[in-house]
């Protein structure tokens, strides 16, 4: 009897309407298209205009598009995760409403936060529900309305995260396909250079935090640059080491997409000819939680059944990471 191991056997996604330009961001900011492009790669970016709706609104729609390309029952899910940095509110579970709006009543559900790499920690945990043998269906989704927390008139935020979310159902696997290993990290002596400095319960929300605009997301941008070029490249490097895999072997190179620079290097550390690196960020901006399944989405038409795929991340906190993982079907 083969093992079990936890496949991706469908995926969705979900992106707002209203599309936010450089173009746009040079009447907003000081800055303009080429500086943006050159330096960061994106050229456009998503927003959820509507301030009655927050992530799980892009959570559920990234559901039903997955449910519209793959029939499933969502009373036979057992598991409803959403990774997310931007839950709907605090102590209210996000995942639990997004069960309930799409019908999974069967389901228990937790939200699961890591920064950028929320998504990339998704697919452990959900793997390992799989493999256990305890439940057959989990649905693992990455949302995220970043455009709560940008401050529009501060350039070295705003011209980077956009809104959107994608959605994966992972379930038993006897081909060997799926999950295959993981190598994770996390550093909190960097939570400094990447963060939102109030509303949770070191700094609550006062007229003062408000004011002083402490609930929009803030960062040291060399600072972070640096680390997710070193970190990102290395995991990935360790873990084709270990799973004795080079370059040749690696059908895709799925990585979070927060700015191409970073992209492009970590392809280069892993000697990957650029056509094997999945990239959107063009597209969509930085959407933090959302960018890998995203990615999936995208590319799905090009995934092939046995395809070999590292899995990176880095994000706030600091976290970071790489999975080795083998797609599981043709589209």
């Amino acid at each position: 009897m083969n093992k079990v191991t936890a496949a991706i056997t469908a995926v969705g996604k979900y992106v707002p309407e209203y599309i936010l330009t450089n173009k746009e961001l040079e009447t907003m900011v000081d800055t303009n298209d080429e500086w943006i492009t050159t330096r960061t790669g994106i050229k456009e970016r998503r927003i959820l205009k509507d301030k009655n709706k927050g992530s799980s609104y892009l959570a559920i729609k990234a559901a039903e598009n997955l449910f519209s390309k793959k029939s499933f029952d969502p009373k036979e899910i057992d598991l409803v995760i959403v990774a997310t940095a931007t839950p709907d509110m605090q102590a209210a579970s996000t995942a639990a409403f997004v069960a309930t709006k799409i019908g999974a009543t069967n389901a228990f559900s937790f939200d699961l936060e890591s920064a950028c790499s929320s998504f990339l920690y998704g697919i452990s945990v959900a793997s390992q529900y799989i493999e256990s043998g305890r439940y057959k269906k989990v649905l693992l989704i990455g949302a995220d309305k970043n455009s709560s927390m940008i401050d529009y008139t501060d350039r070295t935020t705003c011209i980077i995260f956009g809104d959107g979310a994608g959605a994966v159902m992972f379930e038993p696997n006897d081909e060997g396909n799926g999950f295959q290993d993981e190598y994770l990290r996390t550093d909190g002596s960097g939570r400094e250079f990447l963060q939102v400095p109030a509303g949770g319960s070191l700094q609550p929300s006062t007229i003062e935090t408000v004011k002083n605009k402490l609930h929009y997301a803030r960062q040291d941008g060399q600072t972070v640059f640096k680390n997710a070029v070193f970190n990102m490249a290395d995991v990935c490097e360790k873990i084709l080491d270990r799973n004795k895999l080079n370059n040749d072997d690696i059908s895709w190179l799925t990585a979070h997409q927060a700015n191409k620079r970073i992209i492009e290097a970590t392809g280069r550390r892993m000697n990957l000819d650029a056509s094997k690196v999945m990239l959107n960020i063009q597209n969509y901006g930085n959407t933090t939680s959302a960018t890998i399944p995203l990615l999936f989405a995208d590319y799905e038409e090009q995934l092939n059944k046995g395809d070999k795929i590292i899995i990176a991340a880095f994000g706030g906190g600091f976290s970071w990471g790489a999975i080795y993982f083998k797609w599981a079907y043709n589209s």
